[in-house]
């Protein structure tokens, strides 16, 4: 008789919003995983709730540095990287860093152990799209010199590494290209449109759109988006595949939707649209269908609900 091994995962970025996610499913399904994060923008309290399994382990490392894993690795998850403007804009040589030579250790790592490699790439490769919804197809629009350029092209150029390992050197890669995500977990000061709009409304203090409100977002709930990129692993599928929710909502009905929601009596105002903020965005999900056959199960009342009561825990 056959015994199965356990697999064993490795997450880079595991202390991370996405991150944390992704090493609890992982351990759900029973895997060993292995979490590495230098906690510039990972916090531990992500992660705290996973020390008691035995079958999980986290490792404080930079992964632009050499990582070094004992044993057999079956699964590499590349996640590492902020992922918010505020962080990126404030660490742009860190962003810049972690996509370059951190992909490059990752899928190093990925090679060694002749493992499976996916990287956590992101819409945002679309830049400021003239093609939408953006299917994988569109090269995109993407000012390389702008203040957004760092963790945009960050993320291309690892894009580029990743299918450069597949085809020279034959690993075994995914791409999943992730769209706004939002759900328990992500931090309060986190910069993006869904938790700075809740931690105001809960607060009660004004809350800020940027521009007319009139620029658009799809966003999907965190479950919805780890079990799509678990499909992913388990795919054939070797080019990038969206996964996203492709329900699309202006910022300024999200602000009024989320103070409905909070019951807050905050009041909405208006500041100037940062630079290159991308006035669409929409996934065009068809390959995540036919491919995965996945979709998003999640509503967006649903979710925000889920995510306002962890918000909620979270604001003294």
């Amino acid at each position: 008789m056959t015994v199965m091994t356990q697999r064993h995962a490795v997450v880079t970025g595991g202390a991370g919003f996405l991150g944390s996610h992704l090493c609890e499913r992982l351990l759900n399904e029973g895997h060993r995983v292995t979490a590495i994060d230098n906690l510039v923008t990972g916090d531990m309290k992500n992660i705290a709730h996973l020390f008691g399994n035995e079958n999980f382990r986290f490792l404080k490392h930079d992964v632009t540095e050499y990582m070094y894993i004992d044993g057999p690795v079956d699964f590499v998850f590349h996640f590492a990287s902020p992922a918010s403007p505020l962080d990126y804009l404030k660490l742009p040589i860190q962003t810049l860093k972690v996509g370059s030579l951190g992909t490059h250790k990752a899928l190093g790592l990925a090679k060694a152990k002749r493992s499976r490699f996916l990287l956590a790439s992101t819409s945002e490769v679309y830049g400021d799209p003239l093609v939408h919804p953006q299917p994988e197809s569109y090269w995109g629009n993407v000012n390389p010199v702008g203040l957004r350029g760092v963790y945009d092209e960050a993320k291309r150029f690892a894009e580029a590494m990743t299918m450069a390992y597949r085809r020279y050197h034959g690993v075994e890669t995914r791409i999943v290209r992730i769209f706004n995500t939002y759900g328990p977990r992500m931090r309060l000061n986190d910069g993006r449109a869904i938790p700075a709009f809740l931690s105001q409304a809960l607060r009660g203090e004004d809350i800020t759109v940027f521009g007319n409100g009139s620029q658009t977002r799809s966003v999907c709930y965190v479950d919805d988006l780890i079990e799509g990129i678990e499909l992913l692993i388990n795919s054939g599928e070797a080019d990038p595949v969206n996964i996203g929710n492709p329900d699309e909502i202006t910022m300024l009905d999200l602000a009024k939707e989320i103070v409905a929601l909070t019951g807050s009596k905050s009041k909405i105002v208006f500041k100037a649209l940062p630079e290159d903020d991308p006035k669409v965005r929409r996934p065009d999900i068809s390959r995540a269908r036919a491919i995965l056959r996945w979709e998003p199960k999640v509503g967006r009342k649903e979710g925000l609900q889920r995510t306002i009561d962890f918000f909620r825990s979270q604001i003294k």
